[in-house]
């Protein structure tokens, strides 16, 4: 068989289909970075806003319950950046461990679940911050108006 043959057609257990499966298996985690990237740029967004806000009406005069309140949503988004932040670095290993899975041939299932589940319940911890932050806000501009 020529050489050319065997790269178009490798065979089952050829080190590229492993890498090839690999990938495949990693294609999905590698979108969820990117929805984590997009979390985390609304996220700092917020973030930003609140800041402005507490600048702007940072003085004597100042109503002391909208700094509370604006400290409090200050602390919410920036534990859920750290949220996020943790689900994308468990992510990335869960695509590392893939990885290193198909390329040595190893089962490293039972390494990956747990990342995977770890990174799902850091996720949901940051949007549940994010949640608790877009509450306070709304019940910010309902005293507002």
């Amino acid at each position: 068989m020529t050489l050319l043959a065997l790269i178009a057609a490798p065979q089952a257990g050829a080190p590229v289909m492993g890498l090839a499966k690999a990938i495949q298996l990693s294609v999905a985690p590698v979108f969820l970075l990117t929805a984590i990237a997009g979390v985390l740029g609304v996220i700092s967004n917020r973030l930003a806003r609140v800041l402005d806000r507490a600048r702007e009406i940072q003085g004597p005069a100042t109503d002391s319950q909208d700094m509370q309140l604006l400290r409090r949503r200050m602390g919410l988004l920036s534990r859920a950046i750290e949220s996020v932040t943790i689900t994308g670095v468990l992510v990335s290993a869960v695509v590392a461990v893939t990885f290193i899975s198909a390329i040595t041939v190893v089962d490293l299932a039972a390494i990956v679940v747990p990342l995977f589940v770890v990174a799902m319940l850091a996720l949901i911890a940051g949007l549940l911050l994010l949640l608790l932050d877009t509450r306070l806000a709304s019940r910010m501009m309902r005293r507002r108006f």
